[in-house]
């Protein structure tokens, strides 16, 4: 892939995830007046969606990056599309609640994906392999070898640590809105912190307890 390594797609996840937690909290500021803290996890500004999104955009585009308009275009198209499918099915049957749906949207399928947003996914493949996959890999090739690699190893064990917090977050708060007790200190705190108002919010009150 272009001597593309594991460790820039790491930093092309976490970049991406901010810049698209960033993005959707100034578009719910600008269409609703309010601050929706879109971020997947508990802890810090991260949308995850759009992490996964560009690094399985680069995996797919990379090697066609010199490639013409309209085969990046097709690409996106049909790749992007596969991917929010997934997403969209991973996020119902995983966290149990639905993030979007396009139900009454012109030819869509299972209201997971629709035509006019897989045209977007096309333009987008062609935007991100074009622009913003090498002014980011610029940035990242500013940080030093060694220094890049132990930032990267930071950054996963910190995700995966975000990561068990905000599942085990979901769970007490299903608990808490079932009236369930909190068990320990550890719950209290959850309870008092990522509670279900939290998580609401977080995921754009398409909560499900």
């Amino acid at each position: 892939m272009k001597n593309l390594k594991v460790c820039d797609l790491i930093y092309i996840f976490i970049i991406a995830s901010i810049c698209g937690w960033f993005m959707e909290g100034l578009w719910s500021l600008i269409i609703y007046h309010t601050f929706i803290n879109h971020s997947a996890v508990v802890i810090g500004p991260f949308n995850m969606a759009y992490g996964i999104c560009a690094v399985l955009l680069t995996v797919i585009l990379i090697k066609y990056q010199n490639s013409s308009y309209p085969k990046l275009f097709f690409i996106g198209f049909v790749g992007g599309s596969i991917i929010e499918y997934i997403m969209s099915l991973g996020m119902e049957v995983f966290l149990g609640f639905t993030a979007w749906d396009y139900s009454q949207r012109f030819l869509n399928i299972n209201g997971r994906i629709c035509f006019l947003y897989s045209l977007f996914w096309g333009l987008l493949g062609i935007f991100w392999i074009k622009i913003c996959y090498p002014y980011i890999m610029k940035l990242i090739k500013k940080i030093k070898p060694k220094l890049k690699e132990k930032l990267a190893v930071y950054i996963v064990i910190f995700l995966m640590f975000d990561i068990l917090i905000t599942l085990s977050a979901i769970k007490r708060a299903r608990a808490f809105e079932k009236g369930i007790e909190p068990q320990n200190q550890y719950e209290k705190i959850l309870d008092k912190t990522f509670n279900s108002k939290y998580l609401k919010n977080m995921f754009n009150n398409n909560w499900r307890s």
